[in-house]
């Protein structure tokens, strides 16, 4: 098991991608604290199985990253346990899409304020544990949109592209401390996000020039957040991966 006795942080964990990084990384031995807007009754049945079938455990955490007290509560509890953490993956974030005229200054701090300002709080926060490992992993979830650049998807597109900028800086000022910082931009990926906010006539257009002729799962991409988590990658920092499929 590439992650035994490991434990990570990740966020997003109710569905998509973050939830299957979840399954992947118990799978492989991890231990978990897994960040929810909320915890309800499917996520306590699904995040408890998990736990069962892999012999690891799991704790859940809400979290609502549009609120700052939240976002203390939730680091804080996570601090208090004590536990060494050696992964946080940042994957919780919002999107938005308006043409660029048409994006609210209203619409955009909000998105900036939870997919980079929230998040990078969130990260200073975990980092007092994760220093002290000395074999850290921090991977941002980012989006071939921050490079691509997307009709529409000026507010998104822009978090996205920060957070890129941020990783690189950390793996820079972090490598003292054996602490490797990647980013992951999937290409699209068949999540409830991408579907809702995807037009299906565009969708169809973008399938049919990426080299692999299919949207990716979100197994695919947790594989590689799995990768980039582990010894496997011992000597990758400062790089933003791309997982699109040939796009």
């Amino acid at each position: 098991m590439l992650l035994k006795n490991k434990c990570a942080v990740v966020t997003g964990c109710n569905r998509g991608i973050g939830k299957k990084i979840l399954e992947v990384f118990s799978a492989n031995g991890a231990s978990a604290f897994a960040c929810v807007r909320k915890i309800d009754k499917d996520f306590e049945n699904f995040y408890s199985e998990l736990s069962k079938k892999n012999n690891v455990e799991i704790i859940p955490v809400e979290v609502d990253f549009e609120f700052e007290d939240s976002l203390e509560k939730a680091a804080s509890s996570i601090l208090k346990t004590k536990k060494n953490i050696d992964i946080l993956i940042n994957n919780a974030g919002i999107i938005d899409n308006a043409l660029f005229q048409m994006t609210s200054i209203k619409n955009l701090r909000k998105i900036f304020e939870v997919n980079y300002f929230s998040l990078t709080q969130f990260t200073q926060y975990i980092l007092k544990s994760i220093t002290k490992t000395k074999n850290g992993s921090i991977i941002y979830i980012s989006s071939t949109s921050a490079i691509d650049n997307n009709i529409g998807r000026n507010a998104y597109s822009s978090t996205k592209s920060a957070i890129i900028s941020q990783a690189h800086t950390l793996s820079r000022e972090l490598g003292r401390y054996n602490i490797r910082v990647n980013t992951i931009a999937p290409g699209l990926t068949d999540t409830d996000m991408m579907r809702k906010n995807t037009p299906e006539n565009i969708l169809k257009d973008v399938v049919s020039k990426l080299s692999l002729r299919r949207v990716a799962n979100t197994e695919e991409i947790a594989n590689a957040a799995l990768f980039l988590s582990s010894d496997l990658s011992s000597y990758v920092t400062g790089q933003t991966l791309r997982v699109d499929g040939g796009m």
